[in-house]
């Protein structure tokens, strides 16, 4: 039997009662009642009903001021106008939603990442950023010919076999700091990936050197978050070298930028480090709100997806005998018309003048006042982010990676991010505060006499 119990934070009151219900609801038809772990609040998540800009409204009728965005995806915030009337206009203009074949978006797409991400000369879309990081791996496979794949501890790339390892591990089975082992995030992962996959120490250089000149025969490619969980960045001497020995090693350089692109710059965190990685996963932002992926790189690497026109899979009774094989890749939905016009929308408005620089200056703001606030009541706290992107620490250390965070006082951070549901700001508990263009300094003021208040209710209990 599905039944919701309430938990020492309380969220359930009759300020949530419908979406508490509508929860137990959902759990009849659907497992666990969310269709996304990630949508999972305990004791029960805050069903949403509409939203506008910055705001988000429940079922219950409560608003609050949203963060979340999407984890991050709607940089515009909600029905942003220019957003919604490039969508009406492409389903006006072409009479449909997608076509099922090339179209010109595709190409004024990819003519725009190319011309904004440096380590970008080609481009292929796919539907979400997971299946970008999955193709990404698959060509540095077939261009290495090399099966194993390096990736970093506490990054996340989606949630499929060959990278849901070691993401949030229990460090009694993670092994040694300078050089992690493979954890399991899921059960059903084949034992397969644990022993093909190198775990490697973010921001630890010479461990990671050690580390990659033992296993460089078999390493066909190293994926990574130039910006860790979206929020702690690599440090730029560790990326330079990262650069310098996957190019020595012959080791295909994956960027992540599904949670960085655009949100630490239009040219990504490799823009902000000056660094061209061989391939880049791409997702959230581009999509405007809408379902979307793309991979991009250098040429030599992204023509290994190109179309062989003597080979076809999917047409039965076709001669396929000894013919070159590329990386197969497709998808109906790959390139969407209307998600590419959303798409174009949303980076059309942040190319205007001075959208970022205002963009990063109400983060910087928002950042310095609640650490202010924090501080004023005798937290200890740090802000820890890039650009757009920052997440809370209830720690003095420096937060360097995932081990780092054992030093967070992760429980009384909880307790906080509860309380402020309850004052109407929204992000799920212990999630990274993603801004928007049309956060206000209302918003901004709002926010922070909030976090104050939660605090004292923390404090008093």
């Amino acid at each position: 039997m599905f039944t919701i119990t309430t938990d020492s934070k309380g969220l359930i009151s009759e300020n949530t009662k419908m979406s508490a219900e509508l929860f137990e609801k959902a759990g009849k038809v659907i497992p666990g009642g969310v269709t996304a772990h990630i949508k999972h609040i305990a004791p029960h998540p805050l069903v949403m009903e509409k939203a506008k800009g910055s705001k988000i409204y429940d079922v219950d009728g409560n608003e609050y001021i949203d963060y979340l965005l999407s984890y991050g995806a709607l940089i515009h915030g909600h029905g942003h106008e220019h957003v919604q009337q490039a969508v009406m206009n492409q389903m006006e203009t072409d009479g449909t939603t997608i076509f099922g074949t090339p179209h010109k978006l595709e190409i004024t797409m990819a003519e725009k990442l190319i011309d904004l991400y440096p380590g970008i000369d080609m481009v292929r879309y796919t539907n979400s950023g997971l299946e970008a990081t999955l193709l990404a791996i698959s060509t540095a496979m077939a261009y290495t010919g090399k099966t194993k794949l390096a990736k970093f501890e506490g990054h996340y790339h989606g949630g499929y076999d060959q990278v849901l390892l070691s993401v949030n591990p229990d460090l009694e089975q993670a092994g040694g700091e300078e050089a992690p082992q493979a954890v399991p995030e899921s059960s059903g992962i084949p034992e397969y990936y644990v022993e093909n996959t190198i775990m490697l120490p973010f921001n630890d250089l010479e461990s990671v050197e050690r580390l990659l000149r033992k296993h460089a025969n078999e390493i066909s490619g190293l994926i990574m978050e130039p910006v860790q969980g979206g929020f702690i960045p690599a440090e730029k001497e560790f990326m330079d070298g990262i650069r310098k020995l996957t190019e020595e090693l012959g080791i295909v350089l994956i960027f992540d930028e599904v949670k960085t692109g655009f949100r630490v710059g239009l040219g990504g965190a490799q823009e902000m480090y000056g660094i061209e990685p061989d391939l880049t996963a791409l997702g959230k932002v581009l999509g405007g709100g809408f379902p979307v992926g793309a991979i991009g790189g250098k040429r030599e690497f992204m023509m290994t997806t190109a179309v062989d026109d003597s080979r076809d899979i999917l047409t039965a009774g076709a001669d396929n005998t000894n013919k070159k094989q590329s990386v197969f890749h497709s998808g109906t939905y790959n390139g969407h018309p209307t998600v590419l016009a959303a798409g174009l929308a949303t980076i059309n408005v942040l190319e205007q003048t001075g959208t970022m620089d205002d963009l990063f200056t109400k983060t910087r703001k928002l950042r310095e006042k609640l650490e202010a606030v924090y501080q004023k009541h005798g937290l200890t706290m740090q802000t820890v982010g890039a650009s757009s992107i920052f997440n809370i620490i209830l720690t003095d250390e420096r937060i360097l990676n995932y081990r780092d965070m054992e030093h967070h006082d992760a429980n009384l951070r909880k307790e906080i991010d509860y309380e402020l549901l309850k004052l109407g700001i929204y992000t799920k508990p212990m999630n990274r505060y993603s801004m928007s263009t049309v956060h206000s300094d209302e918003d901004i003021e709002q926010t922070v006499t909030a976090h104050g208040e939660a605090i004292r209710r923390v404090l008093n209990k």
